[in-house]
């Protein structure tokens, strides 16, 4: 029985998203459907990369995660699918696939070559997309429903700009819980970092130098910054929601500052 996931911008005010599951469901009945999200911004793959990133590789090897943004159809659209570290992804060449990629190389790469139902014209995500998440669950092959690409569509993200003793990122991603993820990867901090104590900079002259190792370090109510689960730094509140209270919105501008002993 295949494991298809959902990340889509379809929200749950309308029909789109039961049209998609039933589309899924009346192809595969015995599918195991999971929803990631589908709170997803309208178009934002940013935030949908952010999202997959953290999520897939929770679940088994195989899986199939069907992206449903910024999928409406245009003469010029491209769909494509990819095996990354032996997971499947199925959604618009749009730009999704090289976020999720970063700097690594997809395992296998096509554009899907499945005709286009007209019925279902405006919403190729319940046609052309499902067929294909279907297809894969099922056990088929890629190369049996499309075309061979060397690359996807590169979208280019601001990367953090970095100098000998600091890091100037931005907000990526505020979480349910208010927590704010900037785009300072652990690995990037640590080798700027080289031991040495460190000040973090933030909105309205805030600032923090100490890393937590987990939110309960700090008494209730007192700001931490810390690498969570998606090994970012990530400015929380324990016990509240740092976005609103600290006023951090996305794409604000963090910067740590190392310093000398």
């Amino acid at each position: 029985m295949g494991v298809i996931t959902l990340t889509t911008d379809l929200g749950h005010r309308d029909f789109y998203q039961a049209a998609l599951k039933g589309s899924i469901i009346s192809q595969l009945p015995d599918v195991r459907l999971v929803d990631i999200t589908h709170e997803i911004p309208s178009f934002d793959i940013q935030r949908a990369a952010v999202v997959l990133r953290n999520a897939f590789r929770y679940f088994p090897k195989g899986t199939v995660h069907l992206i449903g943004i910024d999928t409406v159809f245009q003469e010029d659209s491209h769909y494509a699918m990819m095996k990354f570290d032996d997971h499947f992804f199925v959604g618009a060449d749009n730009g999704i696939f090289s976020i999720i990629l970063g700097e690594n190389e997809a395992q296998e790469l096509y554009e899907i070559d499945i005709m286009q139902d007209l019925r279902y014209l405006h919403f190729p995500l319940a046609d052309i997309l499902s067929k294909a998440a279907c297809h894969i669950a099922k056990g088929g092959l890629l190369s049996e429903i499309g075309q061979p690409i060397d690359k996807p569509l590169k979208k280019v993200l601001v990367q953090p700009l970095v100098g000998p003793n600091s890091i100037k990122g931005h907000v990526s991603y505020i979480d349910a819980f208010g927590n704010v993820i900037s785009n300072i990867s652990k690995e990037l901090f640590n080798e700027v970092q080289k031991g040495r104590s460190f000040k973090l900079h933030f909105k309205r002259n805030e600032t923090i130098n100490k890393l937590s190792w987990h939110y309960n370090e700090v008494p209730e109510g007192e700001k931490l910054c810390l690498f969570g689960i998606s090994n970012f730094l990530e400015i929380a509140i324990n016990k509240g929601h740092a976005s609103r209270l600290l006023g951090l919105q996305q794409d604000e501008v963090v910067m740590v500052e190392f310093l000398d002993s």
